[in-house]
C-alpha cells in the first residue's frame, strides 16, 4: 500500500491508469526500480476483504431411536414418551399365596433389565410403579387351607382317623381327576393320586404287621399326612371354609409371601419399585372407580356384585374390547379363569347379562374377606385392581405397562377396557410390553400344577450374576428355558468375561500408565483393534435401539473379546506388550454395559468384584503383596534353572498349583515376561486343579494304553516271526481244505480251486513270512554264538 500511495503522488496518477502496464516504463524513468514496480502491478487487484469459503455440513446418517415390540400392534413401534424424557411405567406385580419362582424371575428380572438399559443407557426419566395382589381368589383359597390344616394337625388325629379322612377326601378328587381335561392338570392330579396311594398301602403294611412298631407306624402316619396335605386341605375347605371368617387370616398369608418375595428380589439386584401398591389399601379408591364406570353406563350392579358391560363398550365409538388378543374374545376357559376359582359358579355366572361381562366388584360370601361398599360387602375383582392403583400414581394415560405373558387375555384386556371406560379415552396404555414364559427343561412351568423351582432353590444352583446373565442371553419378549443346557451357555459367557478382565487387569499392571511410556506407535494392529471397539460400540447401540435386544448386545461384545484375545495373544508372538489405552477402553465399557444391565453391582472400574468385605476393595488391598511374591518366585525360578536346582523349581510349581489356589490366587508363568496374577474365585480355582488332574491323569493312562499296545504289537509281531513259512496257512481251515508241498493253500473251505490271482497274493504272504523267519532263526543263531562268546 505503500509502493501505490508514492506512485499516485508523485506522478499525478489515477488508480486505472497506474493498474496499466504501459505506465512502466514513465515510472522507471522517474528513479523507481523496474522489478519493484513490475512486482507490484503483477500483484491481484484487491478490491474486497478476504473471507472464509462456505462451508458445507456432513451428510451424516439417519440417528437410530428406540423401538419396542409393543403387544398393542404386535410389531416394533418407535418409542415416543408423552412428555418429554419422563417415562410413567407400570408393572404388574406378584399374586403373593406362595413362594416367587422362576417364573416370577422371568418377569421381573427381565423388566430389571430393561428398566436399567431405558435409564441409565438411554437417560430417560423412569418413575416405575408396581403393585401387589394381597388379596384375590388363589390367597382367600390358600389362607382358608392353610388355617384348616393347621388346626387340623394340631388337634394329634390316630392313624386310623388320617386313614378315614384321606380315603373320604379322595373321593371328590377322584371325580375332579375323572372329569379334568387339561392334559397338564390331568397329569399332575394322576401324581397326587399315587402318592397317596402308595403312602396309604405303606400304612396299611406297617399296621397289618404283628410287631406293632410304634416308631413305624407314626412314621408312616407322617408319611401319609404330608402326601395328602393338598387333596385333604382342599376337602377341608370344601366342608368347611365357608365358617373361616378372621380377615386377619387372609391378610396375614399374602404379608408373609410379599417379605419373601422382597428378599427374593433383593438376593437378584432388581431395583426396587419407585412405589408399590397394595390392594387392600386402595379399597375405597376401588369402589369410586367402579362407581364411575357405572355413571358412564358401562357396567351394571347384580346380586351386589358390578360386572363390566364388554358389549356396549366395544360398540361404542372411539372403543374396542380385547386390543391385546381379539381372537380370545369369547374363550369362556379364559374368562372364568381370569373371574377367579371361587366366583365362577352357575349362580354367580348366571348373574351376568353376558359370559364376556366380567366382575369388577364381587359380592363376599361366607368365608371371603370383605369390604363395606355401596352394592353390599365386597371385595374388589382381579383386573379392576391394576387400573385403580395405575390410575392414583400414574393419570389417565401410561407411557409403559408390563406384566406376563400369560396376562395379555383377560386381565390386560378387562385392564384397558375398563380404564378407557372410566377415563372415556382410548390411549391408556401406549406401549404394552410382555415377557416370554420360562419352561423348564424344555416343560412348561406353573405355580398351579406344582412344577416349579422357587428362586431360593435356584439360587441354591447358580449365583444371581449367573441367573442374570441367562435372561440377557435370551429376548425379554421370548420364551426362556431353564435348564442345564442354557445355563451352561450362560456360564461360558461369564468365564469368556471373567477371564478377558483378568487378562487386561494384568496387561494393566505392566504397562505404563503415564508419560512418554505410556504411549507408543501404533501399528495396523492397533487401529484395527481400535475400529473393532468403535464397531463394538455402533453394534451395541444398534441392539439396543432394536427393542432392548440384549441377546444380540451380548454377542457383539464376546467377538469384541474374542478378537481382544487374538490381538494380545499376537501381541505375545511378537514378543511386545499390547496397547493399554485401547484395551482399557474395551473392558471398561463392556464392565459398563454389565453394570447397566445390572450384572454387576459395585463401583469396580473394570471386571466383576473381587470379593472383600462391604467398601474395600480386595483386588486393590492385595494386589501390591502379590506382586512382590510373585516377582520374588520368578527371580528364585530364574536362579533355579540356572543352576539347574529342581527341587526348588518343584516348590515354586507346588506353590502356583496347589497353595494359592486355595487363596483364590492364579498365578500363569510366562518366559518372555512376568508371571500374571489374577484373583479368581476359589471354587473356580480348584475345579480347574481337578480338572487339569483329571486331563494329566488321562494323559498317563492313553499313554500307559499306547505303551501295552506297542508291546503286544511288538510280542505279536515277534510271535508271528517264529513261525515257519510252512505253517502259515494250514492251521486256518475255516478258509482253506488243500495245500501244496509248501504249505500254500490251494483249494477253499468248501474244496473250490482257488482262482490265480488268490494264489498269487499267498505266495507273495509265504515269500514275506520265509524272509521274516530266516532273518528270527539267523537272530537266534547270533544270539547263542554271543552266549557261546562269553
Amino acid at each position: 500500500m505503500a509502493l501505490k500511495a508514492v506512485l499516485l503522488e508523485t506522478f499525478n496518477l489515477s488508480s486505472q491508469t497506474l493498474s496499466s502496464k504501459a505506465l512502466i516504463p514513465i515510472v522507471v524513468k522517474n528513479t523507481f526500480c523496474t522489478q519493484q514496480i513490475e512486482t507490484f502491478v503483477r500483484k491481484p487487484k484487491m478490491t474486497t476483504k478476504r473471507v472464509q469459503p462456505p462451508w458445507k455440513a456432513p451428510e451424516g446418517t439417519d440417528d437410530v431411536k428406540l423401538k419396542f415390540y409393543n403387544s398393542l400392534t404386535r410389531q416394533k413401534e418407535v418409542f415416543v414418551p408423552q412428555n418429554g424424557r419422563r417415562v410413567l411405567w407400570y408393572s404388574c406385580g406378584p399374586t403373593v399365596y406362595d413362594a416367587s419362582h422362576m417364573g416370577h424371575a422371568r418377569s421381573y428380572m427381565s423388566f430389571d433389565i430393561l428398566r436399567r438399559v431405558m435409564q441409565d443407557y438411554f437417560n430417560y426419566d423412569v418413575f416405575y410403579c408396581m403393585n401387589i395382589t394381597d388379596v384375590d381368589d388363589k390367597i382367600i383359597r390358600r389362607a382358608r387351607q392353610n388355617f384348616l390344616w393347621e388346626n387340623y394337625i394340631s388337634e394329634g388325629h390316630p392313624w386310623k382317623k388320617v386313614m378315614d379322612d384321606t380315603l373320604l377326601a379322595m373321593k371328590p378328587f377322584s371325580i375332579k381327576l375323572t372329569k379334568e381335561t387339561d392334559p397338564d392338570k390331568k397329569a399332575m392330579y394322576e401324581r397326587q393320586k399315587a402318592k397317596v396311594d402308595a403312602a396309604v398301602n405303606n400304612l396299611e403294611t406297617v399296621m397289618n404287621n404283628q410287631s406293632k412298631d410304634e416308631a413305624a407306624i407314626q412314621a408312616a402316619r407322617e408319611n401319609l399326612l404330608e402326601s395328602s396335605k393338598d387333596i385333604i386341605s382342599d376337602w377341608l375347605d370344601q366342608n368347611h371354609g365357608s365358617e373361616v371368617t378372621d380377615n386377619s387370616i387372609f391378610l396375614s398369608l399374602p404379608k408373609r409371601f410379599e417379605e419373601d418375595y422382597h428378599k427374593d428380589m433383593e438376593s437378584l439386584n432388581v431395583l426396587p419399585a419407585d412405589v408399590l401398591t397394595r390392594v387392600t389399601e386402595y379399597i375405597p379408591e376401588v369402589i369410586d372407580y367402579v362407581q364411575k364406570i357405572i355413571d358412564n353406563n358401562f357396567a351394571y350392579e347384580s346380586n351386589g356384585s358390578v360386572y363390566f358391560k364388554t358389549n356396549e363398550f366395544s360398540d361404542t365409538d372411539g372403543h374396542f374390547y380385547g386390543k391385546l388378543v381379539p381372537e380370545a374374545v369369547g374363550d369362556a376357559n379364559a374368562l372364568n379363569e381370569g373371574e377367579g376359582e371361587l366366583s365362577v359358579s352357575e349362580s354367580q355366572l348366571g348373574q351376568k347379562k353376558s359370559q364376556n361381562d366380567f366382575a369388577l366388584w364381587k359380592a363376599s360370601k361366607p368365608g371371603e374377606p370383605s369390604w363395606d361398599s355401596p352394592w353390599g360387602k365386597g371385595r374388589p375383582g382381579w383386573h379392576i385392581e391394576c387400573s385403580v392403583m395405575a390410575s392414583c400414581i400414574l393419570g389417565e394415560s401410561l407411557d409403559i405397562h408390563t406384566g406376563g405373558f400369560d396376562l395379555k387375555f383377560p386381565h390386560h384386556d378387562n385392564e384397558l377396557a375398563q380404564s378407557e371406560a372410566y377415563y372415556q379415552n382410548d390411549n391408556w396404555v401406549r406401549y404394552f410390553l410382555h415377557s416370554g414364559h420360562l419352561t423348564i427343561d424344555g416343560c412348561k412351568m406353573s405355580k398351579s400344577l406344582k412344577n416349579f423351582i422357587s428362586i431360593k432353590e435356584a439360587l441354591t444352583k447358580h449365583t444371581s450374576q449367573q441367573l442374570r446373565l441367562l435372561f440377557l442371553l435370551h429376548a425379554w419378549k421370548d420364551t426362556l428355558d431353564y435348564g442345564e443346557n442354557s445355563m451352561e451357555v450362560a456360564l461360558k459367557y461369564e468365564k469368556n468375561f471373567k477371564e478377558f478382565f483378568l487378562t487386561v487387569k494384568d496387561v494393566l499392571r505392566l504397562t505404563p500408565s503415564t508419560g512418554v511410556a505410556a504411549f507408543e506407535k501404533w501399528t495396523d494392529d492397533e487401529v484395527q483393534m481400535n475400529e473393532t471397539y468403535l464397531a463394538m460400540r455402533h453394534d451395541v447401540h444398534l441392539a439396543l435401539c432394536d427393542s432392548i435386544n440384549t441377546r444380540q448386545t451380548m454377542e457383539v461384545m464376546r467377538d469384541a473379546i474374542s478378537a481382544c484375545n487374538i490381538y494380545i495373544t499376537k501381541c505375545k508372538v511378537d514378543k511386545r506388550l499390547p496397547n493399554r489405552m485401547l484395551l482399557k477402553n474395551m473392558a471398561s465399557y463392556i464392565t459398563d454395559m454389565l453394570k447397566i444391565f445390572g450384572a454387576i453391582d459395585t463401583d469396580t472400574t473394570i471386571g466383576f468384584p473381587q470379593g472383600g468385605k462391604a467398601g474395600t476393595d480386595l483386588e486393590e488391598t492385595v494386589m501390591p503383596y502379590l506382586q512382590t511374591f510373585a516377582q520374588f518366585r520368578d527371580d528364585v525360578r530364574k536362579v533355579s534353572r540356572e543352576q539347574k536346582v529342581v527341587d526348588i523349581l518343584k516348590i515354586c510349581d507346588q506353590v502356583r498349583d496347589d497353595t494359592l489356589p486355595n487363596l483364590g490366587v492364579r498365578l500363569e508363568d510366562h518366559e518372555d515376561r512376568p508371571t500374571a496374577i489374577k484373583l479368581v474365585d476359589r471354587e473356580t480355582l480348584l475345579k480347574e486343579r481337578e480338572e487339569k488332574l483329571r486331563q494329566q491323569e488321562q494323559k498317563q493312562k492313553e499313554k500307559e494304553r499306547k505303551k501295552k499296545e506297542q508291546e503286544a504289537a511288538k510280542a505279536a509281531k515277534e510271535a508271528q516271526a517264529r513261525i515257519p513259512p510252512s505253517e502259515l496257512f494250514r492251521k486256518e481251515t475255516s478258509k482253506y481244505s488243500q495245500f501244496d508241498d509248501k504249505g500254500i493253500p490251494t483249494h477253499d473251505a468248501e474244496g473250490k480251486e482257488l482262482a490265480k490271482s488268490a494264489i498269487k497274493k499267498l505266495n507273495k504272504m509265504y515269500e514275506a513270512q520265509e524272509k521274516t523267519y530266516n532273518k528270527f532263526l539267523k537272530s537266534q543263531e547270533g544270539g547263542a554264538t554271543g552266549n557261546s562268546d562269553q
